[in-house]
C-alpha cells in the first residue's frame, strides 16, 4: 500500500474534546529560516548541511530520496527535514492511541509564518510538547504573553507540558574543556560549541520550573552493542506511571543533563537517570557523576492543575532508533489521566 498523501501550509483545524482521548500537539521553538540560513562557513552553533550528514554517515543517506538534489534539500534545510521524518512514528503511535492527529507547529515555519505559543496552539491541546531545538544565537525567547498563555494552559486540570531544551555543548570558554566534550560524545557532526534552548529556558524561568539543560553526554550502551543502557528509574516516585513498562529511551550521542537548580524544592522529582559512557572523560564525569537526569517531573501544585515533564526531544524521535520500551513511554503520556 502506498503512503498517504501529505499536506503542507494549511491552517490548523481544532480538534474537539473527547473524554479519555488526549489531544497531543508539538511546538518547535526554532525559526526554521533562522536555522536554515545560517552561514555554513561558521564552525559553531549551526546544524549540519545534508551534504555533511551524507559524508560523515556514508553510506546511510545515499538513497535517492536523500541524496538526489531533485528529491531532497542538500543544505541545512535538508538536515532540519530529517527531524520531521523522524517524528512520524511518534505521530502515528499517538494517533493510534488517541484517535487524534498530532499537529506540529513551528515558531517560524518554512514559509515564514510566525506563530507565537498562544491560544491558537493551546486551546485544543491536552498535552503539549515543546521541543527546544533553537540555537541560542538565533535569539528565540518566550514573551511575557507566551509565558502567561502557557501558565493559563497549565491551570486547566489534566493538562501536561512536556518541555525539552536540547543539549548545551561547549558552554565553557576554555578550549581544552570543549575539546574534551567533543572527544567524549564522538559525533563529528556536532561542532565544538552547539548551544540550544534559549526559548525553552526562558519559558521555564517564566513558569518557575527550576530545571536547566547542561552538557551533551554520551549514554552508556549494553555490552558489545549500540543498545542504550537501561535507565535508573525511581519507581517509588513515579506515582502516575509515566514510566510503567519502560526500561530505556533511545541512544543519542549527546544528551542533556537536566539539572535541578533549586535543590531545596520538593516540587521536582527526578524520575529517571541515564548511565553515562565513562570510557572517555567529560568534566561532568570527572566531577564524580556517572548518570545524568533524563526525565524530571513536576506534579500539579498550587494554581497549576497540569503536570510538567522535562525530557529531550530525541526521546520522541526515531532518527537514532527506537524500540518497544520507547513506544510504551509514548503511549503512557498519551493515556495519562
Amino acid at each position: 500500500m502506498s503512503e498517504p498523501a501529505r499536506t503542507y501550509n494549511q491552517e490548523h483545524v481544532p480538534r474537539k474534546y473527547v473524554q479519555g482521548r488526549r489531544r497531543v500537539s508539538v511546538y518547535i521553538s526554532w525559526s526554521y529560516p533562522g536555522e536554515a540560513n545560517r552561514d555554513v562557513t561558521e564552525m559553531d552553533n549551526r546544524y549540519s548541511t545534508m551534504t555533511e550528514v551524507r559524508r560523515v554517515l556514508w553510506p546511510d543517506y545515499e538513497l535517492p530520496r536523500f541524496a538526489d538534489p531533485l528529491m531532497f534539500q542538500q543544505g541545512i534545510a535538508g538536515s532540519l527535514e530529517l527531524f520531521f521524518w523522524a517524528w512520524v512514528r511518534f505521530q502515528q503511535v499517538i494517533r493510534e492511541t488517541t484517535g487524534h492527529e498530532v499537529p506540529v507547529f513551528q515558531r517560524v515555519d518554512q514559509a515564514g509564518f510566525r506563530l507565537p505559543l498562544d491560544e491558537r496552539v493551546l486551546a485544543d491541546a491536552d498535552t503539549l510538547l515543546v521541543f527546544g531545538l533553537d540555537h541560542m544565537v538565533t535569539e528565540q525567547e518566550a514573551s511575557p504573553e507566551e509565558i502567561e498563555a502557557v501558565r493559563n494552559f497549565l491551570e486547566r486540570e489534566g493538562t501536561c507540558l512536556i518541555i525539552g531544551p536540547h543539549h548545551d555543548v561547549g558552554a565553557s570558554p576554555e578550549m581544552q574543556e570543549r575539546t574534551m566534550e567533543y572527544a567524549h560524545h564522538g559525533d563529528a557532526l556536532v561542532p565544538r560549541q552547539q548551544r540550544f534552548g534559549r526559548y525553552t529556558r526562558s519559558l521555564m524561568r517564566g513558569l518557575g520550573i527550576p530545571v536547566e539543560n547542561r552538557h551533551g553526554l554520551r549514554p552508556a550502551v549494553m555490552k558489545e552493542s549500540r543498545r542504550i543502557a537501561p535507565l535508573t528509574v525511581m519507581r517509588e516516585l513515579d506515582t502516575r506511571g509515566w514510566l510503567a513498562g519502560v526500561t530505556n529511551f533511545n541512544f543519542h550521542q549527546h544528551l542533556p543533563h537536566y539539572a535541578v537548580t533549586d535543590e531545596a524544592t520538593k516540587a521536582v522529582h527526578v524520575l529517571a537517570r541515564q548511565p553515562i559512557d565513562t570510557s572517555r572523560p567529560h568534566p561532568f564525569t570527572l566531577a564524580g557523576n556517572q548518570e545524568f537526569n533524563a526525565l524530571v517531573w513536576m506534579p500539579p501544585g498550587g494554581d497549576r492543575g497540569g503536570d510538567v515533564l522535562v525530557a529531550d526531544s530525541t526521546v520522541f524521535s526515531t532518527l537514532f532508533g527506537h524500540d518497544e520500551s520507547l513506544e510504551r513511554f509514548w503511549r503512557n503520556i498519551a493515556t495519562a489521566h
